[in-house]
């Protein structure tokens, strides 16, 4: 996948030998706790966050080390107090998945230096495009700095690849080479692969669709906010929304006014559901039938 990777490599100013490609980030989670993860071991992670997770350190035979969220964002404090001498692994999801809260640049830095050495630090950015603010996290400093740290994308949001599956990893070569070592030599298709250099190619559709994500991002929040509704801040394509009372119930109200909404899983989330940001014909649509089901929550 030569081509793929010196794209994505040009993209963020750094070499083909500093990518892994997955058939959906997913994979390239797995493959990373197959890499560094034993029985016995640990992996510390926020919840709720992103399943795979969890799903990928008890495959690897090792122990995942949960951490509630703290205001809906991750608690780096609580993060960095349950790291222990089993620890190998730390998963940051950034955008976080269903908050889309973001921890800053600044607290991350600090975050970061007081981890040990023996700790693998992977962060989930399927979101990152979407995020913005003065003090956004980057995680690729770190990665050309050669820390031990794994920044993990995807063409599946942004790019709209999702049914394609493929995403990427990007980290320092000698981690990245455990990775490839490990990776399936045909592990991603010939019609994903060309698409993804077709998505980086296509700049203005992504610009556009950044755009589109975050001016309706604000849109949303105002207009379900002025419902008398609680909004998460979201820095993703989508937004975090208590309802009040069921979030199962309210889906089932919007899906009878043809609109789709995500109730959640748990006893945390269980009275909100996540929104996905749309166009501006489907914002609407989203806001009339909340309005219409707030009459008979």
């Amino acid at each position: 996948y030569p081509l793929l990777k010196e794209k994505i490599a040009g993209k963020f100013g750094l070499t083909p030998e500093h990518v892994v490609l997955g058939g959906g980030s997913n994979e390239v989670l797995v493959l990373a706790a197959n890499a560094f993860l034993r029985s016995g071991d640990e992996a510390v992670m926020a919840a709720p966050s992103f399943v795979v997770f969890e799903h990928a350190v008890a495959g690897a035979g090792a122990r995942p080390v949960i951490v509630p969220l703290k205001e809906f964002k991750h608690d780096l404090e609580g993060l960095v107090r349950a790291v222990t001498s089993r620890t190998r692994m730390l998963f940051v999801c950034n955008p976080n998945t269903p908050t889309g809260t973001t921890v800053s640049g600044s607290e991350v830095n600090s975050f970061l230096r007081a981890l040990p050495d023996h700790v693998v630090v992977v962060f989930d950015e399927a979101y990152a495009e979407f995020a913005g603010g003065r003090d956004r996290l980057d995680t690729l400093k770190y990665v050309r700095r050669g820390l031990k740290v794994l920044s993990v994308r995807t063409f599946a949001k942004l790019y709209g690849l999702a049914g394609l599956r493929i995403g990427y990893g990007l980290g320092h070569p000698r981690l990245v080479g455990v990775l490839e070592r490990l990776r399936q030599p045909f592990n991603v298709n010939a019609i994903a692969y060309r698409a993804a250099v077709a998505a980086l190619d296509d700049r203005r559709h992504a610009a556009r669709t950044i755009a589109a994500v975050r001016s309706g991002r604000t849109w949303l929040t105002k207009e379900i906010s002025g419902l008398g509704l609680e909004v998460v801040p979201s820095q993703a394509n989508f937004i975090l929304v208590n309802v009040g009372s069921s979030g199962q119930r309210v889906a089932d109200k919007l899906l009878a006014q043809g609109v789709i909404v995500r109730p959640l899983p748990g006893r945390m989330l269980r009275s909100f559901v996540r929104i996905t940001v749309g166009t501006g014909e489907q914002n609407r649509a989203v806001v009339r039938a909340l309005r219409a089901a707030g009459r008979r929550i």
